[in-house]
């Protein structure tokens, strides 16, 4: 069965593309072009992700995030402008699963949409999920193949982003926001290290295993096959 793709854009020309490229990759498609148009679409029909405009004309993209989120945990992809990187953060502490800053090429927004539905598939049937990462937030560990981290506050919270976002890149400014009190007073190579100690401490435990993909110019993500 298809995945049903509700885009929420209000230019005509992004919207056509988008909707051109996730239909010739098999998916199904509905657009609006107002946030407002959304809500009933949603409550009447099944939508398995939703690729989400922040600038819509009569409400704050991020505020329809909220909205959705208080009844539903539909994956969303936020489209957001290249300037704005407080929205892109907002947005993801809300709720957001992905972001794709404008301009952006709609082949990209393509290889997230899959990305982020793969991550949302359930496993065959008979074929019980195996995770490499169970993680305990009141305690704050993180156990991988079964043996539990000895993590530093800013290693754990790293490897939560990770996890909570399985696929996702996340730039060393991204991370910065999301984990550390004041990134302004940090440094992009404070990122590199911690990840460097990270990776070091799983290798110790699955040393044939290496989760954390570096993306080269862009950041780092976490495999979704593990």
């Amino acid at each position: 069965m298809k995945a049903r793709i509700l885009i929420v854009e209000d230019e005509p020309a992004i919207s056509d593309n988008i909707q051109f490229v996730l239909e010739s990759e098999g998916l199904e498609t509905v657009r609006v072009a107002t946030g407002l148009a959304a809500i009933p679409l949603l409550e009447q029909s099944q939508v398995d992700l939703i690729v989400l405009d922040i600038g819509l004309p009569d409400i704050n993209g991020l505020e329809l995030l909220k909205d959705i989120r208080r009844a539903r945990t539909t994956p969303i992809i936020l489209l957001t402008a290249r300037t704005a990187e407080i929205d892109r953060v907002l947005g993801l502490e809300l709720g957001a699963d992905d972001y794709v800053a404008k301009p952006f090429s709609p082949r990209e927004l393509s290889a997230r949409v899959k990305a982020v539905l793969r991550r949302y598939r359930p496993a065959p049937a008979g074929k019980p999920a195996q995770d490499a990462f169970v993680v305990n937030t009141s305690r704050r560990t993180v156990a991988f193949c079964g043996t539990t981290l000895d993590l530093s506050k800013y290693e754990y919270d790293i490897l939560r982003q990770f996890i909570e976002r399985r696929g996702h890149v996340f730039s060393r400014e991204q991370l910065m926001n999301l984990v550390w009190e004041q990134p302004e007073t940090s440094l992009d190579r404070t990122v590199d290290a911690h990840i460097k100690n990270i990776r070091a401490k799983l290798r110790a435990v699955r040393p044939d295993l290496d989760p954390i993909v570096t993306h080269r110019g862009s950041g780092y993500s976490l495999r979704e096959d593990l």
